[in-house]
């Protein structure tokens, strides 16, 4: 008996392998679909171009949005220039906080001369107010009779290139935003307009 199971077992096996190799036709009562018949689900994609941040009618936004770190630093600037000598500490990690938020900010390629003035402006700021802070004489630092390899000639050095660096920014804002740029004329004093 235990034969006849197994040979029953061993032949239904062997024609279930036989029937599924050579692809044999199976009947349901429910048709088959056809792949004529069933819709495929289309989809759409929409490609949105990318605005160009340059384009005359997006500079300004971004503009604002570097000059906002520089309109901040000046005024903390400002307030720096008059805070005595051993409580600059604050005002240097303030300004420090913005210039780093400044640097962090990401800018079209058409604003990387307006950021690296920028930057370098306020990298020349606060090191010459370290500078300023660490110094043990301040009426040295008067930059008017400068001695050469002294803490006052890098410190004046630092002001005049903070300075330099400061009005190439306004210059690249200038033309960024395709302001005229206008330039001092000479001076007329009263005694030149003055008639013998």
């Amino acid at each position: 008996m235990k034969k006849s199971i197994l040979f029953i077992f061993s032949v239904a096996l062997i024609l279930t392998m036989l029937v599924s190799g050579c692809g044999g036709t199976f009947v349901t009562s429910e048709p088959i679909p056809s792949t004529t018949d069933t819709a495929m689900p289309t989809v759409t994609i929409t490609i949105s171009p990318t605005p160009d941040l340059c384009a005359s009618e997006n500079i300004k936004a971004e503009v604002d949005k570097v000059h906002r770190h520089m309109r901040e630093f000046d005024d903390a600037a400002i307030l720096a220039s008059n805070v005595p000598q051993g409580q600059l500490s604050d005002s240097i990690a303030e300004l420090q906080r913005i210039r780093r938020e400044a640097d962090d900010e990401l800018v079209p390629a058409c604003l990387n001369n307006l950021k690296t003035f920028q930057i370098n402006h306020m990298n020349l700021v606060i090191d010459s107010l370290l500078a300023f802070m660490r110094a043990s004489d301040l009426l040295a630092f008067d930059c008017i009779d400068i001695e050469s390899n002294t803490e006052e000639e890098t410190f004046c050095q630092n002001i005049t290139s903070a300075r330099q660096q400061h009005d190439q920014y306004v210059l690249e804002l200038a033309k960024i935003l395709e302001l005229p740029i206008v330039t001092p004329g000479p001076t007329i004093t009263a005694s030149e307009t003055a008639t013998p």
